[in-house]
């Protein structure tokens, strides 16, 4: 089938000190708020399938490029991007539409979001459904200092923070390689290599598996990392630790009804024991890898809108 290409128009909404870029459909809905967050390296053009589908299921879409990434604003400081400002600037969309509490839908790095928000916020989430990236239990370190006690200091995440400047000076050089690179989906099973692996994807010539999206979806993508450049985004992963002391004293138990939406072939792993942090959760497993909403979008869209008739009528 032909997927829509066309794409709300955005407009820059004054939030928590900043600006977000946002884009918005469905505002005949008005009343039924749902916010769509993307994840890293991504754009709010990741949810492109959903918008319309979620408009016709009588949803307000709202879709903001977060702090760090398309137009919205890029501070300067590493400490505006802890999970404080991230989740305090889409508090401040809700107060900007005047909303008490929307449903809040996240992949990947959106997701982190999207819990941290339900802690942090937890008057503010009504329901949320998350993708790839489960609810992360606290662990005993700080999170940068135990993935480089177990994964070593190649391993992105620590990698990021430890050599900081390295890597985004890498990925601005090879914008359109890496996102091409990292864009597949079916890739064959390979031995990890040596060194950092977005930074090996950044030099790497032949890109693996299939490409997830068209050569003019990809183009969006492209231009907007080529104009911000990755430190903005970047340096959420050098709020991991900072996050880990911002989330010591909340309650680490989730009310809310949650959808958490797993592709089978994401590398990101599977919560074993996300039940005992999120007790109202339904779990949805889909046949893809990581990019979920973009390489399964009729799937991600039927399981998303009849998990929220669900809910509506329960």
């Amino acid at each position: 089938m032909s997927y829509p290409t066309n794409f709300p128009k955005p407009t820059l909404i004054a939030t928590n000190g900043i600006e977000l870029e946002v884009y918005e459909a469905g505002q005949h809905n008005a009343g039924n708020p749902i916010v769509l967050c993307h994840g890293w390296p991504e754009h709010a053009y990741s949810w492109r399938y959903q918008v319309p589908a979620l408009v016709v299921a009588g949803y307000h879409v709202i879709v903001p490029n977060q702090r760090g990434y398309g137009n919205s604003s890029r501070p300067s400081e590493v400490t505006d991007y802890d999970i404080a400002h991230l989740t305090g600037d889409l508090v401040g969309l809700l107060d900007h539409y005047g909303y008490d509490d929307a449903t809040f839908v996240g992949h990947d790095w959106g997701a982190m979001v999207v819990w941290g928000l339900t802690l942090l916020h937890p008057n503010r989430v009504n329901k949320s459904i998350n993708l790839s990236v489960p609810y992360q239990e606290r662990w005993e370190k700080p999170w940068i200092e135990m993935m480089e006690q177990f994964m070593g200091p190649d391993f992105y995440f620590v990698h990021f923070n430890r050599q900081p400047g390295v890597a985004d000076a890498m990925l601005n050089e090879n914008t359109s390689q890496f996102l091409r690179n990292l864009y597949r989906k079916n890739q064959p099973p390979v031995a990890p290599a040596p060194g950092m692996m977005i930074i090996n994807l950044a030099k790497e010539e032949t890109p693996q598996g299939e490409p997830v999206m068209t050569d003019s979806e990809l183009a969006v993508f492209v231009f907007a990392f080529e104009t911000t450049g990755f430190t903005g985004s970047i340096n959420w992963y050098r709020n991991l630790d900072r996050n880990w002391h911002l989330l010591a004293d909340v309650d680490p138990i989730i009310q809310q009804p949650v959808l958490m939406i797993y592709g089978d072939r994401d590398p990101v792993a599977k919560s074993e024991n996300l039940a005992d942090f999120v007790p109202n959760v339904e779990v949805v497993n889909l046949d893809c890898g990581h990019w979920i909403q973009q390489e399964k979008p009729e799937e991600t869209n039927r399981a998303i809108i009849e998990w929220l008739k669900q809910q509506d009528t329960s």
